[in-house]
Parts: structure tokens; sequence; C-alpha cells
């Protein structure tokens, strides 16, 4: 039966494992570009003093391995075969086995959504933890004593996820211990949020739902506390028919559970995965390593219809000088599929900036790069735009600034080889120079000052063009502009300045 489990849990986990490595990579990318982990005590600090803040480090230490998607979906695929496995021990499951697995399904169904945090996955798992080890504990004083104590620690540690474990524990609690013990375990439960609501510099009801379970701090992670509370209600199930559960050593019950609850649950993971996203996020991610080869190979067999897929789309055709000619052949969204009007959130702004960068305006690249930082709804800083910040200051001769940049990239895991392969660039004007790509964007941008609003008008682009012949790209685009706005006049005189020069 032992073998029998175990093989169980490993075909779980590699579910787990192949669905994010193959069907939901870019998630994982996305989830790692919102938020910089740094080696800092400052910042971890700042993230412990506040409840669940242990979960949350703990959340932010492993996304930031989804920069590669296959170490990411393993991370994961562990997290919720370590939740199975704590099931396990939790209650005896019988016949009911495939039960055991229901919590780390609801947690994979948790994940689908794009806003939700792996902190709220290692708030469960150290919860569930917590339990099986005062289930360790023999009755007695001190195991009462400790259990006390407990409640505003793991409050502290993971969160208010933590009345799950109040919950379970309510569960070992004798008639006789209920008048008194379980009062008191109430009013910890309920007072230690309520006391400190008062202190925390937090929003208004979040130390009751979670801080850091959901990217909108505004919004109850239902789907998590599901998971969380399933685990209550399923121990629950297997007490109220423990005698019919154990009454056979039986070994085709519990496969036969098993079978059940993963056809039943992965029906609901798959139904509910949003690979519409998916392929957003894939065009996002392509982009921002600028593979323009994979891209073009990629709208050959699909043909983009959203507003980042078309900006991706445009930019790729652009940098291959194939925009204007293969303009029709591919679905476009007007002039906002060149670049699109300036948005106010984190995600569709950033491959517009990618665009801005590569035409030479820097400045707008910069600066829609910071407000795409600034838009993160959990107010964490993003590693990739400070990367992209870096860049920017570094082209327009800001070295201070973008030495502040490099200096906390020079505190991750990932970014630090690049930050310090960077800084010596910082005020040395003929290495940056022979850059071949920030020589390159430093001789393309802008040499005079201007109003930009949100919206980019064909004169942004003749100022570009006119300015610098040899930008290809601007050339692409303001080409490209003028026959989506069926300007003739512009685009005539347009070809005849390009035959002159040539």
């Amino acid at each position: 039966m032992k073998a029998l489990r175990t093989l169980y849990t490993l075909l779980f986990g590699v579910a787990v494992l192949l669905f994010f490595g193959l069907a939901y990579p870019h998630h994982l990318h996305y989830q790692e570009q919102y938020q910089l982990f740094l080696f800092d005590s400052s910042y971890v600090w700042d993230i412990i003093k506040i409840p669940g803040g242990i979960a949350d480090l703990l959340g932010r230490f492993c996304t930031q391995f989804f920069l590669f998607a296959w170490i990411g979906a393993l991370i994961i695929a562990v997290l919720l075969m370590v939740v199975q496995l704590l099931m396990l021990r939790l209650v005896n499951w019988g016949r009911f086995y495939g039960l055991s697995f229901v919590p780390s399904f609801l947690l994979w169904f948790f994940l689908l959504d794009e806003n939700a945090l792996l902190g709220g996955v290692w708030a469960v798992l150290l919860t569930l933890l917590a339990s099986w080890l005062f289930d360790l504990l023999s009755e007695g004083w001190l195991r009462r004593i400790l259990l006390i104590v407990a409640v505003p620690v793991l409050y502290w540690v993971v969160g208010p996820i933590c009345v799950v474990f109040f919950l379970l524990q309510a569960l070992r609690l004798k008639r006789k211990e209920w008048s008194w013990y379980y009062a008191v375990l109430v009013l910890l439960t309920i007072n230690v949020p309520l006391l400190l609501s008062f202190y925390l510099p937090v929003l208004a009801g979040s130390q009751w739902y979670g801080i850091h379970y959901y990217r909108y701090p505004t919004v109850i992670p239902v789907r998590l506390w599901v998971a969380g509370l399933s685990v209550v209600v399923l121990i629950l199930i297997v007490r109220a028919f423990y005698r019919w559960a154990n009454s056979s050593n039986s070994k085709v019950m519990p496969l036969v559970s098993f079978v059940l609850v993963a056809a039943c649950m992965g029906c609901l993971v798959w139904k509910n995965s949003n690979f519409k996203a998916e392929k957003v996020m894939k065009y996002d991610f392509m982009a921002r390593y600028q593979q323009w080869n994979r891209i073009l190979e990629t709208i050959n067999k699909e043909k983009p219809n959203n507003q980042i897929s078309v900006t991706v789309q445009n930019l790729a055709l652009g940098m291959h000088g194939m925009l204007s000619e293969h303009l029709f052949d591919y679905n476009q969204n007007g002039i906002l599929g060149l670049l699109p009007d300036v948005g106010t959130d984190a995600i569709s702004s950033m491959p517009t900036s990618e665009a801005f960068y590569q035409l030479g305006m820097i400045s707008i690249a910069q600066r829609t790069a910071f407000e795409a930082q600034e838009a993160i709804l959990d107010f964490q800083k993003s590693a990739r735009c400070y990367k992209r910040l870096a860049q920017t200051n570094l082209i327009l001769g800001n070295y201070k600034v973008a030495r502040k940049y490099l200096m906390a990239l020079q505190k991750t895991l990932f970014y630090r080889e690049w930050a310090t392969e960077t800084l010596p660039l910082l005020g040395n004007e003929k290495a940056i120079a022979k850059h071949p790509e920030y020589g390159r964007l430093r001789q393309f941008a802008y040499k005079e000052n201007f109003f930009f609003g949100d919206h980019v008008g064909p004169e942004m682009l003749e100022s570009l063009y006119f300015n610098n012949t040899d930008n290809r790209l601007a050339y692409e685009y303001l080409k490209a502009y003028y026959i989506l706005t069926g300007d003739r006049e512009n685009y005539t005189k347009l070809l005849l300045h390009t035959s002159s020069k040539q």
C-alpha cells in the first residue's frame, strides 16, 4: 500500500509538472517579472513584519525561480505533493484515500489565476505542517500551553489561513476541555487580528482574509480559502464514515477513489485554465527577450487578434524590415496595433514600452516602464522594469539613477551577473558608443525635448526617422502609419525622400 500511495503521489506531481511546464509556462514568467526578490535584510524585514510574512517571503523566494518555467513547475509540483503527503498524516483515509488529493488539486486550481501568489500555497502547507507536528505531541498541559502560544505565532507566520490549524486542533479536543480551553482559543483567533488592525499599515479587512495571498489587495482569494477549509471538511467526512472507510484492507478502493478524484478535479483544472491569457503572455515573453524569429514563426501559425499580440507581431515584423510590405497579411488594430495608447495597468504597457525602446523613444519607454511598475497592484517592484529602467537611464546619460537600479539588481539571484557586467559602462562614453544595443539606440534617440501625451502621432515617428535615416524600424513604422491612416501625400513624400537618399 505504501508503494502504491507513493506511486499515486508521484503521478500527481508529474501531472502538475507537465501542466505548468508545457501548458502554462508563461504564467510562471508573468509571476516572476512582477516581483523583485532581494537578498537584503531590510527587504526581508519589510516582508516578515506583516502577518503572513514568512509564507509570503517563501513564496517570493520560490517565485524568482519562475524565470525558468520548468524549475518553477517543479517547485509547484513539490509543494502540492507535500500538501498531499501532509494530508495523509492528519487522518487515516482508508477507502477515502483519493480525498487526500483534493486540497492539492484546489491549490492547483487557485494557481491557475495569474494574480494568485505562491505565498498562499506556502500558508496552507505551513498550516498543515504545524497541525501534523502538534498531533505528534502527547496530551497534557505542555501541549495545551504550546497550542495557546501557537495560535498568534502561526497567525504571524502564515496569516489568517491559520484558522484551519485552529479548527483542526479543535477537532481533537475532548468534550471536557471545550468549556474553557476552546473559549481561550476562540478569543485568541479573533482578537489577535482585531488588535493588530489598529497598528498594522495594511488595508482595512485584509488582516482577516489575507494580505499577501492575492495580487489584488482588496479581493478575497476565495479559491485559496476553499482549498484551506476543504481540509477540515474532508477530515470531518472521513471521521463521520470512519468504520466504513476502514472496514477493508482492499487495494482496489483507494485506487478507485484516487482515479475518481483525479478525473473530477483534473477536469475542473483543465476547463478553468486560461489558455487565451497564456498565449498573450507568450507574446509578451518573446518580446521581452527579443525573440523576433520565434515571433514570426508563431504568427505564421496563428493570427494574433488582440492588442498585445498585434503590437508584438508588428514589432517583430518591423525588426525584420517586413512591416510595411506584409502589414495586411496579418490582423491589425488600426494605428493602435503599431503603438497603442499608453495604459494605466502593469500588463499592456510592457509590450508598448518594448516597441518604444527599440524605436529609440528612450524617454517614453522609460516613462512607460516606470508607470507599469507603479501600477503593480500589490505594490511590489518588478525585476523586468528595474532592468529596463537601468538601460534607459544608461542610454540617456542619467548614470546616478542607472546605478541605483543596477545596485538593486546586484542583490538578486538571476540579474546579478547582468548588473555587474553593466556597471562599468556608467560614465564610459566610448564603451557605450561601441555597445551594439546602447550605442545604436543612443544615436536613434530624440535630440530635442517635447511634450508627450498618451498617444503617439506621426510627427514623433517623422522626427525619429528624419533625424537619423539609419533608423530603419522608425521608417517601417512611419510607412505603416501612413498606410493605415490612408495618408497618400506623406507616404509619397517618404518614398521620394528614401529613393533620393539611395
